[in-house]
């Protein structure tokens, strides 16, 4: 078999893997989706100041090469079964579990390859109490002692990379599965090298604080409070603690907004560049500062070793559902965009709790989802203390988490696939998350979504200025130009069915935009109602104001408690993200299911918009 000139990374999950193939990289690396499979692995090279541009790949994480699921599979794929095989590979061993992430060691050596061992999470220990030597002896390769987080070690990593990149392996070949009596040799070998590293016999200083920490963490009484209370912590922060960045955000677009529109206010290009570009820009990129908080806080959780515990406590819960704690990281990520989420569902072994995780995924409120829940939750409290819609925020969030586990329980009542599975999963120990690593992930996943909603926003703000704005461009009138447009004739076409909502054509046009993407509700409300051609400095402020003095055909008001409760009840469940629905069709493997999703979520969130809203005013709440 012919060797390629790609290093391979390959360790188990949670050894550290990934970030520091992120760090030899610089980030500087993309996502390759495997021939013939849904799951994932990243491609990159080495950065220029280690001297030499090698291309590195970073593989599914595995504790064997004897895979036990599909994503374990495909890093086997990547080693034997490809055209080429690596030239190289970097096996991560994290130093808190030296003796059973040996066993890859020992696997790879056995296939031929050219091996180097990386010891990872170096901060974790004293480096004067650990000696690394007898890894050496034991093995006859290469091992550096390295951490991401401090740095140690990674320039020594990239220099025994490019020293041995032009070594002649052996024909590597795939090993037959080792018996039980090999195994336990191979790891009482591996335990007594793990005695000889650490010197004195010192404990790891992490092991000591990770069984004090989860005493507490773990506790099946303050356990799950914990868990709770992080959770409501950090969607109640999504609120509050981006209020000011908010602010700065809201203000430029709208100065920007108002400055374009008073170059030439009777000029056609001024009204587009002010109320067209700007305006719908701006009411969606003001609520970037709540999204790149959730991905912080998200971040946090997983780099701390709390996000597994996490999946522990949830496990349980989520069993009465037809689901495990595998779930759960699929599900949070669904907090932040449905898609990558849909493609973290990819590893899970069985076919049932990956089909109904991958159902409810998009019942989670995706980031997509702040802008509006923002703006309604604004309008529901303008004025008050800013815990008012913090908690409403709260509340969202936690129905929305029993809206999915109401669908999860129905369809595993549904299906018919027999399948008995079991979580099991490493618990990592606490370490405290890298900033620089932290902040770097905020900014590359906040990125991505500016990106994302960045071009599908401006391509709706053309379209939706045009509609709203001709064919009676000439028309002095505001009013009488926006009843009379092409969004307005589509809209009253839609107006029979946004009556029961408590809405108009106005709304309906602006919830039709928002199939594109969900954030663009709110821009064509902006559109609408034109607010760039008002005074205020806020374009915020200037919406909601727009929004408590709009009436219906019948000078009934359009915006109150009760539509705007249906509104927000409407975005918790409608599928209204036609990329995701692509994604969809791609991980389920056909139009079938993201069909039924499409139209069962929007069908159930239509009639319970309507309910709700017809309820509160039987009750007296206009």
């Amino acid at each position: 078999m012919k060797q390629s000139s790609y290093v391979a990374f390959v360790g188990a999950p949670n050894s550290g893997k990934t970030t520091l193939y992120n760090c030899l990289t610089k980030s500087a690396h993309k996502t390759v989706n495997y021939p013939g499979s849904t799951v994932d692995y990243a491609k990159g090279k080495l950065a220029e100041e280690f001297g030499q541009s090698i291309e590195l790949v970073d593989t599914p994480g595995t504790y064997s090469l004897f895979p036990k699921s599909r994503d374990e599979e495909v890093t086997c794929e990547l080693l034997f079964k490809q055209s080429q095989s690596p030239s190289m590979v970097v096996v991560t061993v994290d130093v808190t579990q030296i003796s059973r992430h040996l066993l890859m060691v020992q696997q790879l050596i056995e296939s031929n390859f050219i091996v180097i061992v990386a010891v990872t999470m170096a901060d974790q220990v004293d480096p004067n109490e650990i000696d690394i030597e007898p890894i050496r002896q034991t093995f006859g390769v290469p091992v550096v002692l390295v951490s991401s987080v401090t740095g140690l070690g990674l320039e020594k990593l990239a220099q025994t990379i490019i020293q041995r990149k032009d070594l002649l392996p052996s024909a590597v070949r795939p090993l037959t599965e080792w018996n039980s009596r090999k195994y336990e040799a191979i790891l009482r070998q591996n335990k007594e090298v793990e005695d000889h590293v650490f010197l004195r016999g010192r404990k790891i200083k992490a092991y000591e604080r990770t069984q004090q920490l989860d005493q507490f963490f773990l506790h099946p009484i303050f356990g799950p409070l914990v868990f709770f209370g992080l959770m409501f912590g950090l969607f109640a922060s999504i609120f509050w603690l981006a209020a000011p960045f908010m602010d700065i955000v809201d203000g430029w677009f709208g100065f920007l907004a108002g400055w374009a529109s008073s170059l030439a206010p009777e000029a056609l290009w001024a009204d587009f560049l002010g109320n067209g570009i700007f305006a719908s820009m701006g009411s969606v990129l003001v609520f970037v500062p709540q999204i790149a908080i959730l991905f912080l806080g998200i971040s946090i959780l997983e780099d701390s070793g709390y996000l597994a515990r996490a999946c522990s406590l949830i496990d349980k819960p989520l069993s009465k559902l037809g689901l495990n704690g595998r779930s759960f990281v699929p599900l949070l990520s669904g907090y932040a965009c449905a898609i990558p989420a849909m493609m973290a569902a990819r590893s899970m072994s069985s076919k049932r709790e990956k089909f109904l995780t991958l159902f409810i995924i998009p019942l989670m409120s995706c980031s997509a989802r702040l802008p509006v829940y923002a703006l309604l939750l604004s309008f529901l409290f303008w004025n008050e203390p800013s815990y008012k819609p913090a908690l409403g925020m709260v509340v969202i969030y936690i129905t929305s988490l029993l809206v999915g586990s109401v669908a999860a329980a129905i369809g595993n009542r549904l299906l018919k696939v027999e399948e008995t599975s079991f979580f099991i999963h490493e618990l990592p120990y606490y370490r405290r998350p890298s900033l620089r690593m932290v902040l770097r992930r905020m900014f590359s996943k906040t990125w991505a979504y500016v990106m994302k909603a960045g071009p599908v926003v401006f391509v709706f703000a053309v379209l939706f200025w045009f509609a709203t704005t001709f064919p009676n461009h000439q028309e002095q009138n505001e009013v009488v130009k926006l009843q009379t447009s092409y969004a307005a004739q589509v809209g009253k076409i839609l107006e029979p069915m946004m009556q029961p909502m408590g809405g108009d054509w106005r709304t309906g046009t602006a919830l039709v935009a928002a199939f594109t993407a969900r954030e663009v509700f709110v821009s064509a409300l902006a559109l609408v109602f034109q607010i760039a051609d008002e005074d205020e400095d806020s374009l915020q402020a200037s919406l909601i104001e727009k929004m408590k003095t709009a009436t219906n055909a019948k000078g009934d008001k359009l915006f109150t408690v009760a539509s705007v409760a249906g509104l927000i009840v409407f975005f918790m469940i409608a599928l209204q993200c036609m990329t995701t629905v692509g994604v969809a069709v791609k991980e389920f493997g056909n139009w079938k299911w993201p069909m039924v999703q499409l139209f069962t979520f929007t069908l159930v969130s239509y009639m319970l918009a309507v309910i709700v809203v017809q309820t509160l005013r039987l009750c007296g709440v206009a």
